[in-house]
């Protein structure tokens, strides 16, 4: 989860996909600041407004860029889809409240301007890994759950019938896994993404507000989740299929034992391993079946 230096980045996103147009850095919100850039990558050729994959880089809420993203959201592209690679504030600097807003700032920018790059803003799928697959969790329940959108004063510009779907690499989606002895991360983590640093708050009944799983229900979109036994959030992740599951929402799921090799915490950004490109068959898969033309939403 540390953050990827120059080589790493060219790692991986080796050996370009020349079959899909590139636009870089659009500045979402008006600032100037690299924090809130996205690219938008398309196919060539397509015929007619294509589904929009909305995608969230992790890094520990501390690190990361969407750059190191580029050929994963190029491979998405190739199939059929407008996607659109995000970056966003991070911690320390910035709490969990700052990057729901980037989130939502970054939705506002596509509904208002994604068809200029053929893209439905009435067909968006979310996605991301780890700590970014946390934000897209999170921001689609804020969508769904306007107990959760009050608590972050914050009213989302993404409409619940256009969010078609959730997709999710290795993501920190039961916060509940960092309370027991031993886990990579430590509360500082929690403690960071609240307000104040969390000073004064009961720091369990706090990350509440931080852990997707706590905030699944009626109304949640469809997700498809992968992880392996070599990931950090195995078992988080395990835990979020089963309470999905529990409340009837369609979950689809690419889950690797430990004897494969290539599936460390966020492989899937790696486009050589044979187990990410069963990864984005699979998504492209759930992006074309919930994001159809005629699927319709209820509310």
């Amino acid at each position: 989860m540390a953050r990827l230096g120059p080589s790493e980045r060219v790692r991986l996103n080796v050996d370009p996909i020349t079959t899909v147009d590139y636009v870089s850095d659009v500045d979402f919100v008006g600032d100037g600041i690299r924090e809130h850039r996205l690219d938008v990558i398309s196919p060539k050729e397509s015929h007619g407004p294509l589904p929009v994959y909305v995608y969230f880089h992790g890094g520990g809420w501390t690190s990361g860029d969407k750059s190191a993203l580029t050929k994963y959201c190029a491979s998405q592209a190739m199939a059929g889809m407008v996607v659109v690679n995000v970056n966003y504030r991070m911690a320390t600097s910035f709490r969990m409240s700052h990057m729901l807003e980037d989130a939502d700032a970054a939705l506002a920018w596509v509904s208002a301007n994604i068809r200029e790059f053929g893209g439905d803003p009435s067909r968006v799928v979310l996605g991301g890994d780890s700590a970014g697959g946390q934000i897209a969790a999170l921001y689609s329940s804020l969508v769904v759950d306007h107990r959760l959108s009050g608590h972050y004063s914050l009213e989302p510009s993404l409409d619940r019938s256009s969010l078609r779907g959730l997709v999710q690499h290795c993501s920190a989606v039961d916060f509940s896994v960092i309370f027991e002895r031993g886990f990579i991360l430590s509360l500082g983590f929690i403690r960071m993404l609240l307000p104040h640093g969390g000073r004064g708050s009961a720091l369990r009944s706090a990350a509440r507000y931080l852990s997707p799983i706590e905030w699944v229900g009626a109304g949640h979109p469809p997700v498809f989740v992968t992880t392996s036994e070599r990931d950090y959030f195995y078992r988080a992740n395990l835990n979020y299929v089963a309470r999905l599951r529990k409340h009837g929402v369609p979950v689809d799921t690419v889950i690797f034992e430990r004897a494969s090799r290539n599936t460390e915490h966020t492989w899937q950004q790696d486009a050589r391993f044979p187990e990410s490109q069963e990864v984005y068959r699979r998504l492209q898969e759930f992006v074309g079946r919930v994001a159809s033309p005629a699927k319709v939403v209820a509310h």
